[in-house]
């Protein structure tokens, strides 16, 4: 089972202000969402792991390695990112090739990307895509396509930017079916995102920063029970906990399908 250590983990870009500060955490095979305001240190943190950045202070272990000893393009083999905007990521002229390029990049042969990019088309649902040029291609579908391309080149480790930007309900149901799948094959699955409703939903950790510090760290309906902690960090409840709240419920509800079961239940007794 993979899992990353941080170990008093420092950043800073100039000597006067440092944006991580002290960061001590275990990222283990939970589905993990780390939340905050802009500036919050969420991105940096998120670079960091992926070897983009160097920390100031401090260590990351992937799987006991310290990844300071690995250049990006050996991590590449083990942590993939899917970008925020898709088209800083994609640049072929197929779908298939765009998938394929990934896992050619890594080391795979082009007989072993094929499959695995078919695979992981088929896991976002654009299978019958795999001929077409992606900027042929809508923005919510550009977006899967570079999330097949991260999953394709089977990662132990897969980070999500902000995965429901310029998505509708549909795109927003394949992503969290995504994510639970990728945590199903025993993979670290982890995001950068600003909807508490996905996290809600999608999540099982939580993981809240402020001001280059962890605030809150555990259990999402545990973390989403704080509301005024989650304040202090200018962060919300998803809308059904707060909606909930606003009736008078105790319980942390993070669903609507949640709270309609309990309902439900409630009337069976």
């Amino acid at each position: 089972m993979s899992k990353i250590e941080i170990k008093n983990l420092h950043f800073s870009y100039t000597e006067n202000e440092e944006i991580l500060k002290g960061i001590n955490l275990v990222i283990d095979n939970r589905s993990t969402a780390i939340i905050g305001q802009n500036g919050a240190g969420k991105t940096t943190f998120v670079k960091l792991i992926k070897g983009l950045l160097k920390p100031t202070k401090g260590e990351i272990l992937l799987n006991g390695k310290n990844i300071a000893e690995m250049t990006v393009a050996q991590l590449a083999k083990h942590i993939g990112m899917v970008f925020q905007n898709p088209n800083d990521q994609i640049f072929k002229k197929t779908v298939l090739d765009e998938v394929m390029f990934g896992p050619i990049n890594i080391g795979m042969s082009k007989a072993e990307a094929k499959k695995k990019a078919e695979k992981a088309l088929a896991l976002v649902g654009m299978e019958d895509k795999i001929s077409v040029n992606p900027y042929d291609l809508g923005l919510s579908e550009r977006k899967l396509i570079s999330i097949a391309a991260i999953v394709a080149m089977d990662t132990e480790v897969i980070i999500f930017d902000e995965p429901t930007i310029a998505q509708d309900y549909a795109g927003k149901e394949a992503i969290k079916k995504i994510v639970r799948d990728l945590r199903a094959q025993g993979k670290i699955v982890m995001t950068i995102i600003h909807d508490m409703d996905f996290v809600a939903e999608a999540f099982e950790r939580a993981i809240v920063f402020a001001k280059g510090d962890v605030l809150l760290d555990g259990d999402t309906r545990e973390v989403f029970s704080h509301k005024e902690i989650l304040e202090m960090a200018y962060l919300e409840q998803p809308n059904v906990t707060k909606l909930c709240n606003e009736l008078g419920y105790d319980e942390i509800f993070l669903t609507a399908e949640e709270f309609i079961n309990y309902k439900e239940n409630l009337a069976i007794v």
